[in-house]
């Protein structure tokens, strides 16, 4: 069996570069994957976390979730992939291919992952090659901290209760006087 060396780089505020290489079998799943990914980063891996098919701009493509998060009939239009049934080899698309890993939802770690080379043999656990870097503690990003996330820098008197931002369009009230939507 194959074995597959990635970089893994945690994406963080600090200027300085943290960053794992990995090597783990092909015919691995993603779930051990995972594991090795957030242990190397003494991460406690209690969190929810998907990984994303990613492409040279690392836009996320197909989800890779911890757990299967369908319901009902979801599933149908595309089927869900979970870790512990991902196989890595299944989802190399490029000689490069790259993966996102976001770690915990509400603090949005994010892990960029790229294919930076291949082993004639793979080891029997994924095995961490090269650490460059200390990762903040876990907890040190609080729920807060990524609000602008969810809302945005921007200012909230140009939106109206919908949430959409008024613009001007040129339209005037006046510009309808004597239509009578019901003659035609």
């Amino acid at each position: 069996m194959a074995g597959l060396k990635f970089r893994v780089l945690l994406d963080s505020e600090k200027d300085a570069e943290i960053f794992r290489d990995i090597l783990i079998r092909d015919t691995d799943h993603f779930e051990s994957f995972y594991n090795a990914i957030v242990h190397s980063f003494r991460f406690e891996g209690d969190q929810m976390a998907s990984f994303y098919v990613s492409n040279d701009q690392w836009d996320k493509g197909h989800e890779i979730s911890l757990m299967d998060m369908t319901y009902d009939d979801d599933s149908v239009d595309s089927p869900s992939a979970v870790m512990k049934n991902a196989v890595i080899k299944d989802f190399l698309e490029e000689p490069d291919q790259k993966f996102i890993l976001v770690y915990d939802f509400m603090r949005m770690w994010i892990f960029l992952i790229e294919l930076i080379g291949y082993e004639k043999e793979g080891p029997e656990v994924p095995e961490v090659l090269l650490a460059v870097g200390m990762a903040p503690p876990e907890d040190s990003r609080s729920a807060g901290d990524n609000e602008q996330l969810f809302n945005g820098d921007h200012n909230d008197e140009e939106e109206d209760e919908f949430g959409f931002n008024e613009f001007d369009d040129d339209f005037e009230e006046d510009d309808l006087t004597g239509y009578d939507e019901y003659e035609y």
